[in-house]
């Protein structure tokens, strides 16, 4: 039977913008929307698209700080040049702009509107495309995010007494939701990223596992330049994949940003859209009610192209290669050669894809040392197939 899907979008999101230099796009969300509509992705059977509401500050503060809320509300109904750099407000990365915190409680909104789909009326999967904001902090933007919805979405799980498992893939550690869920065991958080060794945030190592009840439930698998296909399914085979089976949450939250791309003009990581969907597969295989995010990813038509594989893999769809001439046509008259159109190929050398492996072949036997005796020691045994 296909599974009950919805997809969370907004006509409103063509409203906001970072500014014209900065890295973070949200025209992004309009090309995947489109890209999957070409597709006939939204006039399936099982489908539902629907709008994305605005959070409720009742909800955004079962984790954001109260003054943190005014000050983003303050910033946000003015078109002077602001900066509060104690909530991070005003740098290069978390710019001020008139209609700030509209923007982030849409974002968030969609997210808590995903779960609620998920927790209350039945959906198999719901996806928020612009969700995934996993850098903020309580009380401080951080890495372009504002509010963080993921961990306001889980808050509400949990509430309803749901176990949750949060898998992020993007290529920046998810280091705002792993510090909201770091000293409890009723949130499994695993993270696959670049190495925070010389990457933003700088977090999310392997001896990051926890604190009091939590020690044991927060996993991290930092991989370091040049990790390819084989690299990161290893790390999802071998870790993240036995460890949601043996964990079987109620819920499964996962962010899918699309940075790990080799196409992705601030990451180094080798990844293409092979990966990504053998990763998705395997999550919709494990038949858990399933709320999805996007994240990060700054290669615009890789990014909607990964967005859309996921949305088709989620309704059991598989996508011919090639984009349909609607879309071309479209990313054309935005000026994207047709050469933008495939993953590009820039293999590692062999010295630097060695090293690759060796690191996360270290980073595995680290996590089976320490975290493997916890969670599938509590949760049971698991093959991992």
């Amino acid at each position: 039977m296909p599974a009950r899907t919805a997809l969370i979008y907004s006509n409103d999101f063509a409203r906001f913008s970072y500014g014209d230099d900065h890295p973070f796009k949200i025209q992004r969300f309009i090309l995947a929307f489109e890209l999957m509509r070409a597709y006939g992705l939204m006039e399936l059977p099982n489908v539902k698209i629907l709008d994305c509401p605005r959070a409720a500050e009742e909800a955004l503060l079962t984790f954001h700080a109260p003054d943190y809320l005014d000050r983003l509300r303050e910033f946000s109904e003015s078109d002077d040049a602001r900066a509060d750099f104690r909530y991070g407000l005003g740098d290069l990365d978390n710019p001020v702009f008139r209609g700030l915190y509209d923007w982030a409680r849409l974002g968030a909104g969609g997210t808590i509107e995903a779960a609620r789909l998920v927790a209350e009326e039945g959906y198999d999967i719901a996806f928020n495309l612009a969700g995934g904001w996993h850098h903020a902090h309580r009380a401080k933007a951080s890495g372009f995010s504002y509010l963080n919805d993921a961990v306001v979405a889980i808050n509400l799980l949990l509430e309803k007494g749901l176990r949750v498992a949060y898998l992020d893939i993007d290529a920046h550690h998810g280091d705002g939701v792993q510090e909201a869920f770091y000293d409890t065991d009723r949130v499994l958080t695993i993270s696959i990223h670049e190495s925070g060794m010389y990457f933003f945030p700088g977090t999310g190592f392997e001896g990051e596992t926890g604190t009091g009840a939590g020690t044991g439930y927060s996993v991290n698998i930092p991989l370091v330049a040049h990790a390819d296909d084989a690299l990161f399914m290893k790390a999802f085979d071998e870790v993240a994949f036995p460890l949601l089976a043996a964990y079987n949450p109620d819920v499964l939250v996962t962010q899918l940003g699309a940075d790990t791309f080799r196409t992705d003009p601030l990451t180094r990581l080798e990844v293409t859209t092979h990966s990504y969907t053998y990763i998705l597969r395997k999550l919709k295989a494990l038949g858990i009610p399933w709320v999805a995010v996007g994240g990060g990813g700054y290669n615009l038509v890789n990014v909607a192209r990964a967005w859309t594989l996921a949305w088709g893999v989620m309704n059991g769809v598989e996508l011919p290669p090639r984009l349909p001439d609607s879309f071309v046509s479209i990313i054309g008259r935005l000026g994207y050669p047709n050469r933008m159109l495939l993953d590009a190929m820039h293999w590692a050398q062999e010295d630097d894809r060695n090293q690759a492996l060796d690191a996360v072949e270290r980073s595995i036997a680290v996590i089976r040392k320490t975290i493997f005796p916890v969670i599938i020691g509590s949760y049971g045994e698991t093959s991992g197939e």
